[in-house]
């Protein structure tokens, strides 16, 4: 039986409890105002509400930013049209009736609120760019496209912008990709898989062993078990391997080991391997002189450091290197990883459990 989530059902009943508050006044709202019926009353106030509010980039954190944010647009569109009563407009006779009729208005702000919470999901969740609503992985001739909400447009992939904050599952989880698969690059088709574990095990025995890197398959594997494991796998952010820095371009220049991106602030945190065998060594320099070898080595450095300075620069990713000496010791570098893969709520976020969990808790025991 999947686990009761304290944060929805608490979101629940007060649901329930605005719209008893809303139905004991409902019937003076319809004397006062003329509505002839819920319906019409609802459409005026409640049907634009995305017209007076940025819902496709605000990220509303409670019900009064709402309320807030709605009140300041309505009012901006009474200005921006000049709308006045000669006007003839619903919208300034719906804003002469809030000023007019006190039940009214507080009819519509439990409307609002209620709207907020039934909404919360979508509007509270931090949604990411256009552009970074797409990643591509993995090796040339062997890479694969993460979208939100991927539709095949003129032999290209896309996102559907308009449904990217209605996602439900949170953005680069386990259930994101369990909810979209994969799609490959330049043809109407994706893989997607049965349940958690067929996708761990193509992540592990496909994508990461096509690196043929032990360290990366060690790693893999200890994602894998970590989230099958896990009393909710489906939150668990994705172990992204083979992050393309230029996305689907065959030319790109740089791939990072993996990367992690949290669901709910979508910052990035890079994890590159760096033996010195396929990072530092140099070879040829038979027959060089030191102030060659230098120079070589230094180019060799000047190249790595571009590649996370540009990966920081464009996506905004901070990488961790792990050298040679941490290579030794696999599972402390998992221990690093586990610390952005733990699910958690964002600090901005409603918790509206907490109310009821703090006066549960019976203080007269020790």
């Amino acid at each position: 039986m999947a686990k009761r989530n304290p944060e929805l059902t608490a979101r629940n009943r007060i649901i329930n409890q605005l719209t008893e508050e809303m139905n004991t006044l409902l019937p003076a709202v319809l004397k006062k105002t003329g509505f002839t019926n819920v319906h019409s009353l609802h459409g005026k106030i409640g049907g634009k509400f995305d017209e007076y509010i940025d819902i496709q980039n605000d990220v509303i954190t409670s019900s009064e930013h709402f309320i807030s944010l709605w009140l300041q647009g309505y009012k901006q569109t009474l200005l921006d049209r000049h709308i006045t009563a000669e006007g003839g407009s619903m919208i300034y006779e719906t804003y002469s009736l809030l000023q007019t009729h006190k039940v009214f208005k507080e009819y519509l702000m439990l409307f609002l609120r209620r709207t907020y919470l039934r909404n919360y999901e979508a509007l509270s969740k931090k949604r990411p760019s256009i552009e970074d609503a797409e990643i591509y992985i993995g090796q040339n001739n062997a890479n694969y496209g993460i979208l939100i909400t991927p539709r095949f447009v003129n032999g290209f992939w896309e996102n559907d912008k308009s449904e990217i904050r209605h996602f439900k599952k949170p953005y680069w989880s386990i259930g994101h990709i369990m909810e979209t698969g994969f799609v490959i690059p330049g043809k109407n088709d994706k893989i997607t898989f049965r349940d958690i574990p067929e996708y761990l095990n193509f992540f592990v025995n496909v994508i990461v062993r096509n690196s043929g890197s032990t360290y990366e398959m060690q790693l893999g594997e200890l994602y894998r078990d970590y989230v099958l494991n896990h009393a909710r796998p489906e939150n668990i952010p994705l172990l992204i391997p083979e992050f393309r820095y230029e996305g689907i371009d065959v030319a790109h220049k740089y791939r990072l080991d993996f990367t992690i991106i949290e669901p709910n602030d979508l910052n990035k945190i890079g994890f590159e391997l760096s033996p010195w065998s396929t990072h530092g060594q140099l070879t040829g320099t038979k027959g060089m002189t030191q102030k060659a070898i230098n120079e070589k080595a230094q180019a060799n450095f000047e190249k790595e450091m571009a590649k996370h300075k540009n990966y920081f620069k464009k996506h905004g990713i901070f990488s961790m290197i792990y050298t040679d000496e941490d290579l030794k010791d696999i599972p402390a570098i998992f221990e690093d990883m586990k610390k952005y893969l733990e699910p958690k709520t964002s600090s901005q976020q409603l918790q509206l459990h907490i109310l009821d969990d703090f006066f549960t808790v019976d203080v007269t025991k020790k």
